[in-house]
Protein backbone atom coordinates (compact mmCIF):
# COMPACT_ATOMS: atom_id res chain seq x y z
CA UNK A 1 0.00 0.00 0.00
CA UNK A 2 2.77 2.49 0.77
CA UNK A 3 4.72 1.49 -2.40
CA UNK A 4 1.77 2.35 -4.65
CA UNK A 5 1.26 5.61 -2.86
CA UNK A 6 4.91 6.50 -3.27
CA UNK A 7 4.86 5.71 -7.03
CA UNK A 8 1.73 7.79 -7.55
CA UNK A 9 3.26 10.72 -5.71
CA UNK A 10 6.39 10.43 -7.84
CA UNK A 11 4.35 10.46 -11.05
CA UNK A 12 2.47 13.54 -9.91
CA UNK A 13 5.72 15.33 -9.17
CA UNK A 14 7.08 14.42 -12.62
CA UNK A 15 3.95 15.73 -14.32
CA UNK A 16 4.16 18.91 -12.28
CA UNK A 17 7.78 19.39 -13.22
CA UNK A 18 6.92 18.91 -16.90
CA UNK A 19 4.21 21.55 -16.67
CA UNK A 20 6.65 24.01 -15.11
CA UNK A 21 9.31 23.35 -17.81
CA UNK A 22 6.71 23.70 -20.57
CA UNK A 23 5.47 26.93 -19.03
CA UNK A 24 9.01 28.35 -18.87
CA UNK A 25 9.66 27.44 -22.51
CA UNK A 26 6.39 29.06 -23.52
CA UNK A 27 7.19 32.22 -21.60
CA UNK A 28 10.68 32.42 -23.17
CA UNK A 29 9.32 32.14 -26.69
CA UNK A 30 6.50 34.62 -26.13
CA UNK A 31 8.60 37.80 -26.31
CA UNK A 32 10.04 36.79 -29.71
CA UNK A 33 6.50 36.35 -31.04
CA UNK A 34 5.52 39.77 -29.74
CA UNK A 35 8.70 41.29 -31.25
CA UNK A 36 7.96 39.69 -34.63
CA UNK A 37 4.43 41.04 -34.51
CA UNK A 38 5.73 44.51 -33.69
CA UNK A 39 8.21 44.33 -36.57
CA UNK A 40 5.47 43.32 -39.00
CA UNK A 41 3.33 46.19 -37.72
CA UNK A 42 6.14 48.75 -38.20
CA UNK A 43 6.85 47.41 -41.68
CA UNK A 44 3.22 47.71 -42.67
CA UNK A 45 3.18 51.32 -41.43
CA UNK A 46 6.34 52.26 -43.41
CA UNK A 47 4.92 50.62 -46.52
CA UNK A 48 1.76 52.64 -46.12
CA UNK A 49 3.82 55.87 -46.29
CA UNK A 50 5.50 54.98 -49.62
CA UNK A 51 4.02 56.76 -52.67
CA UNK A 52 1.93 54.63 -54.92
CA UNK A 53 3.13 53.86 -58.41
CA UNK A 54 1.40 55.59 -61.23
CA UNK A 55 1.10 54.54 -64.81
CA UNK A 56 4.52 53.57 -66.12
CA UNK A 57 5.85 52.62 -62.65
CA UNK A 58 7.54 55.94 -61.76
CA UNK A 59 6.98 57.39 -58.31
CA UNK A 60 5.55 60.79 -57.52
CA UNK A 61 8.95 62.21 -56.53
CA UNK A 62 10.79 61.07 -59.69
CA UNK A 63 12.22 63.81 -61.92
CA UNK A 64 10.83 63.67 -65.46
CA UNK A 65 13.38 62.54 -68.00
CA UNK A 66 14.53 64.96 -70.68
CA UNK A 67 13.54 64.01 -74.22
CA UNK A 68 16.31 62.23 -76.06
CA UNK A 69 18.03 64.04 -78.93
CA UNK A 70 17.25 62.97 -82.43
CA UNK A 71 19.92 60.64 -83.74
CA UNK A 72 21.72 61.84 -86.90
CA UNK A 73 20.67 60.14 -90.08
CA UNK A 74 23.23 58.24 -92.18
CA UNK A 75 22.47 60.52 -95.10
CA UNK A 76 23.70 63.56 -93.13
CA UNK A 77 27.29 62.46 -93.63
CA UNK A 78 26.80 62.74 -97.41
CA UNK A 79 24.91 66.02 -97.47
CA UNK A 80 27.29 68.95 -98.23
CA UNK A 81 24.96 71.32 -96.37
CA UNK A 82 25.54 69.47 -93.11
CA UNK A 83 29.29 68.85 -93.50
CA UNK A 84 31.97 71.07 -92.04
CA UNK A 85 35.43 69.49 -92.42
CA UNK A 86 36.81 71.71 -89.67
CA UNK A 87 33.93 71.28 -87.24
CA UNK A 88 34.59 70.21 -83.66
CA UNK A 89 31.50 68.79 -82.00
CA UNK A 90 32.97 69.02 -78.51
CA UNK A 91 33.62 72.77 -78.66
CA UNK A 92 31.78 75.65 -80.33
CA UNK A 93 33.52 77.63 -83.07
CA UNK A 94 35.46 80.76 -82.31
CA UNK A 95 34.46 84.09 -83.85
CA UNK A 96 37.21 83.88 -86.47
CA UNK A 97 36.41 80.27 -87.35
CA UNK A 98 32.76 81.15 -87.85
CA UNK A 99 33.72 84.17 -89.97
CA UNK A 100 36.08 82.13 -92.12
CA UNK A 101 33.58 79.30 -92.59
CA UNK A 102 30.86 81.75 -93.62
CA UNK A 103 33.04 83.12 -96.44
CA UNK A 104 33.47 86.66 -95.07
CA UNK A 105 37.23 86.31 -95.53
CA UNK A 106 37.78 85.98 -99.31
CA UNK A 107 40.51 83.35 -99.21
CA UNK A 108 40.83 79.60 -99.03
CA UNK A 109 43.54 77.20 -97.99
CA UNK A 110 45.43 75.32 -100.70
CA UNK A 111 47.28 72.20 -99.63
CA UNK A 112 50.68 71.62 -101.23
CA UNK A 113 53.11 68.75 -101.15
CA UNK A 114 55.68 70.78 -99.23
CA UNK A 115 53.99 74.01 -98.13
CA UNK A 116 50.45 75.24 -97.74
CA UNK A 117 49.27 78.55 -99.12
CA UNK A 118 46.11 80.58 -99.34
CA UNK A 119 44.43 81.71 -102.53
CA UNK A 120 42.42 84.92 -102.63
CA UNK A 121 39.15 85.04 -104.52
CA UNK A 122 39.71 88.78 -105.08
CA UNK A 123 42.85 90.70 -105.96
CA UNK A 124 44.61 92.04 -102.87
CA UNK A 125 44.22 95.64 -104.05
CA UNK A 126 40.45 95.20 -104.14
CA UNK A 127 40.03 93.56 -100.72
CA UNK A 128 38.45 95.86 -98.11
CA UNK A 129 40.97 96.06 -95.25
CA UNK A 130 38.11 97.04 -92.99
CA UNK A 131 36.96 94.54 -91.77
CA UNK A 132 39.09 91.76 -93.35
CA UNK A 133 42.38 92.87 -91.75
CA UNK A 134 40.64 93.17 -88.36
CA UNK A 135 39.19 89.66 -88.76
CA UNK A 136 42.67 88.29 -89.48
CA UNK A 137 44.11 90.06 -86.42
CA UNK A 138 41.46 88.41 -84.25
CA UNK A 139 42.39 85.06 -85.76
CA UNK A 140 46.00 85.33 -84.55
CA UNK A 141 44.84 83.68 -81.30
CA UNK A 142 43.73 80.53 -83.10
CA UNK A 143 45.53 77.31 -82.21
CA UNK A 144 43.88 74.91 -84.64
CA UNK A 145 44.58 74.26 -88.28
CA UNK A 146 43.68 75.74 -90.74
CA UNK A 147 42.47 78.83 -88.86
CA UNK A 148 45.85 79.73 -87.35
CA UNK A 149 47.60 79.37 -90.72
CA UNK A 150 44.98 81.40 -92.60
CA UNK A 151 45.07 84.21 -90.03
CA UNK A 152 48.87 84.59 -89.93
CA UNK A 153 49.38 84.19 -93.68
CA UNK A 154 46.47 86.43 -94.64
CA UNK A 155 47.53 89.17 -92.21
CA UNK A 156 51.07 89.17 -93.61
CA UNK A 157 50.02 89.15 -97.27
CA UNK A 158 47.56 92.01 -96.86
CA UNK A 159 50.13 94.21 -95.12
CA UNK A 160 52.65 93.55 -97.90
CA UNK A 161 50.22 94.34 -100.70
CA UNK A 162 50.48 97.53 -102.75
CA UNK A 163 48.84 100.50 -101.05
CA UNK A 164 48.57 98.67 -97.71
CA UNK A 165 49.95 101.58 -95.66
CA UNK A 166 47.12 103.95 -96.59
CA UNK A 167 44.51 101.27 -95.85
CA UNK A 168 46.03 99.81 -92.66
CA UNK A 169 47.05 103.02 -90.85
CA UNK A 170 43.46 104.13 -89.99
CA UNK A 171 42.80 100.63 -88.60
CA UNK A 172 45.69 100.57 -86.11
CA UNK A 173 43.45 101.39 -83.07
CA UNK A 174 41.24 98.41 -83.96
CA UNK A 175 44.22 96.10 -84.42
CA UNK A 176 45.96 96.79 -81.10
CA UNK A 177 43.54 94.94 -78.81
CA UNK A 178 43.44 91.61 -80.73
CA UNK A 179 47.21 91.70 -81.15
CA UNK A 180 47.68 92.34 -77.43
CA UNK A 181 45.42 89.41 -76.52
CA UNK A 182 47.36 87.15 -78.88
CA UNK A 183 50.68 88.23 -77.34
CA UNK A 184 49.29 87.33 -73.91
CA UNK A 185 48.28 83.84 -75.07
CA UNK A 186 49.90 80.94 -73.23
CA UNK A 187 50.58 79.01 -76.45
CA UNK A 188 54.15 79.56 -77.69
CA UNK A 189 53.15 79.12 -81.32
CA UNK A 190 50.49 81.81 -81.02
CA UNK A 191 52.95 84.24 -79.43
CA UNK A 192 55.64 83.64 -82.04
CA UNK A 193 53.21 84.07 -84.93
CA UNK A 194 51.80 87.27 -83.41
CA UNK A 195 55.32 88.63 -82.89
CA UNK A 196 55.95 88.25 -86.62
CA UNK A 197 52.60 89.89 -87.37
CA UNK A 198 53.51 92.83 -85.12
CA UNK A 199 56.77 93.36 -87.01
CA UNK A 200 54.87 93.28 -90.32
CA UNK A 201 52.42 95.86 -88.97
CA UNK A 202 55.25 98.06 -87.73
CA UNK A 203 57.00 98.00 -91.11
CA UNK A 204 53.72 98.83 -92.83
CA UNK A 205 52.35 101.71 -90.71
CA UNK A 206 55.63 103.03 -89.24
CA UNK A 207 55.20 105.83 -86.65
CA UNK A 208 51.42 105.27 -86.53
CA UNK A 209 52.09 102.38 -84.13
CA UNK A 210 54.06 104.49 -81.64
CA UNK A 211 51.10 105.99 -79.69
CA UNK A 212 49.79 102.46 -79.04
CA UNK A 213 53.12 100.87 -78.20
CA UNK A 214 52.59 101.02 -74.41
CA UNK A 215 49.72 98.56 -74.65
CA UNK A 216 51.93 95.95 -76.29
CA UNK A 217 55.14 96.18 -74.27
CA UNK A 218 53.91 94.42 -71.12
CA UNK A 219 53.45 90.95 -72.67
CA UNK A 220 56.66 91.46 -74.65
CA UNK A 221 58.69 92.26 -71.51
CA UNK A 222 57.38 89.11 -69.79
CA UNK A 223 58.38 86.88 -72.68
CA UNK A 224 61.74 88.56 -72.84
CA UNK A 225 62.57 87.05 -69.45
CA UNK A 226 62.48 83.55 -70.94
CA UNK A 227 65.41 82.03 -72.79
CA UNK A 228 63.16 80.79 -75.59
CA UNK A 229 61.96 84.19 -76.80
CA UNK A 230 64.55 86.66 -75.51
CA UNK A 231 66.33 87.11 -78.86
CA UNK A 232 63.10 87.12 -80.87
CA UNK A 233 61.54 89.81 -78.70
CA UNK A 234 64.74 91.85 -78.88
CA UNK A 235 64.66 91.63 -82.67
CA UNK A 236 61.01 92.70 -82.73
CA UNK A 237 61.72 95.74 -80.53
CA UNK A 238 64.56 96.77 -82.82
CA UNK A 239 62.24 96.45 -85.80
CA UNK A 240 59.59 98.59 -84.09
CA UNK A 241 62.16 101.26 -83.15
CA UNK A 242 63.58 101.38 -86.67
CA UNK A 243 60.13 101.79 -88.23
CA UNK A 244 58.73 104.12 -85.55
CA UNK A 245 61.64 106.48 -85.07
CA UNK A 246 63.40 107.94 -82.07
CA UNK A 247 60.20 108.49 -80.09
CA UNK A 248 59.88 104.72 -79.66
CA UNK A 249 63.12 104.43 -77.70
CA UNK A 250 61.87 106.23 -74.56
CA UNK A 251 58.62 104.23 -74.60
CA UNK A 252 60.44 100.91 -74.98
CA UNK A 253 63.03 101.61 -72.27
CA UNK A 254 60.28 102.59 -69.83
CA UNK A 255 58.98 99.00 -69.95
CA UNK A 256 62.20 97.18 -70.89
CA UNK A 257 65.07 99.01 -69.13
CA UNK A 258 67.72 96.62 -70.47
CA UNK A 259 66.91 97.47 -74.08
CA UNK A 260 69.58 99.35 -76.03
CA UNK A 261 68.88 101.40 -79.13
CA UNK A 262 69.94 100.40 -82.61
CA UNK A 263 69.65 103.96 -83.96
Amino acid sequence: MSRDTTCKSSDDNTKGLGVVVHSQRTNKSAPSLHGAAATVKKTSRSNARLPKNRGSGSSVGDTPKAPSKKAPRPSDSLNPKTIDPFADASKPKSAFAATYSSGDIPCRLEHGNVKHKISWSTHLNQIPFNPVLVYLAEGLRETKHPYNFVAKTGFRELLRADGAKEKATPLVPKLIQPIKLALMHSDDGVFEGTLEALMDLSKCVGPALTPHLKNLLMPLSKRMMTNTFREKVWTALQCIETAGGKECLAIIKAKVPTYSSVM
